[in-house]
Formats: C-alpha cells, structure tokens, sequence
C-alpha cells in the first residue's frame, strides 16, 4: 500500500475519533437529572469586559448529586456568575450566596426525559453524519489517486478499510447514545 494511501486512512481515523470526542462532549452537555460540571463550565460570564467561561473564573464542585457550587475566585464575579445562569438556556434558578453561586437541580419528569432523550439522538445522529462525511472526502481522495494512476485494487483495498473504520465509529457513537439514553432514563 502507498504512503498516501496510508496517510489518508489515518487521517480518516483521527478525524473520526475528533468526531466521536465532539459527540461525547454534546453529551455531556446533557443533563440527566444529576449535576454535573459540564452542564455550566461553558457558559460566558462577563469577566472586565471579555465574556470568559465559567470554568475559567470559578471552581465548580458537586457536593451532592442534585447540587452545583460555583464559587468565582474573585467575590465581585459572584454576582456575575448568577446573571450568566440566569440568563442562560438551562432553565435553573440560581441562588446567589456571599461566597458563590449554588444551584439545584430539579428531578426531571417523564416528558423531559423523553426529550432528553431525543436530543441525544439528534446529537448522535450528527456525530455519524460527520463520521459519513469524512468517508466521503477520504473515498473521494482515493479516487482521485486512482486517477493519477494508483492501482485500482489497491483504491479499493483502501476503499474496503475506509468503510471498516467507518463502522466502527458508528458503532461506538451508538454505545455513546444507549449509555446516556439509559443514564437520562433511571429515575
């Protein structure tokens, strides 16, 4: 097998695995009714001027499974940190203390499990399209090797690998999405 056949499996595999890692971490984004850091440490809070992540002015804890402490390293952020919240898409009510912000997480009923569980679908769904798109433009480069005269059973050698990665990747994006479906589903 050629070097740049060689060079473009392996591109496909690293960009899969940035797919299957993207896909994961919307995951996370995810919340099954525990609290979890990931749920705020993306959110912008305005630090002096600059809208800057939580998780870079703050320490997030969880000191039982229905609660987030956020405490900004600063005291003035605090407040702060209790707008960016309350602003957010989170739909949680902040409780803004002297030395940080806490928040509860409230039990999730069974209509918004089940949307949960459809937006881990959606985000899933996307993490294959993405895998399907990098076995596109892989086969399409293959192709064209072929074109500048590498041998046709070596394209479709690569072609046959391309695909084997390719469903392995699916594979382990549905692992991904029965293990938080089961996570949002128990009560």
């Amino acid at each position: 097998m050629t070097e740049e056949i060689q060079f473009y499996l392996s591109e496909a595999e690293e960009s899969m695995q940035k797919a299957l890692q993207h896909t994961n971490s919307e995951l996370l984004k995810i919340r099954a009714g525990k609290a979890s850091p990931a749920m705020v440490e993306d959110l912008r809070v305005d630090y002096y001027g600059t809208p800057t992540p939580i998780s870079q002015v703050a320490n997030i804890t969880v000191p039982d499974a229905r609660t987030l402490m956020i405490k900004p390293w600063e005291k003035q952020m605090v407040a702060e940190v209790g707008k960016a919240i309350k602003n957010s898409d989170l739909n949680l009510n902040p409780l803004v203390e002297a030395d940080g912000v806490r928040l509860n997480i409230p039990p999730l009923t069974e209509e918004r499990r089940r949307d949960l569980v459809k937006q881990a679908k959606n985000e899933t769904e996307g993490g294959k399209i993405a895998i399907r798109n990098i076995r596109k433009d892989v086969n399409d480069s293959l192709r064209k090797l072929q074109k500048e005269g590498t041998s046709e059973d070596a394209v479709r050698d690569a072609e046959a690998k391309v695909q084997k990665i390719t469903d392995s990747y699916i594979v382990k994006i549905d692992e991904l999405l029965s293990k938080k479906e089961a996570e949002i589903m128990t009560v």
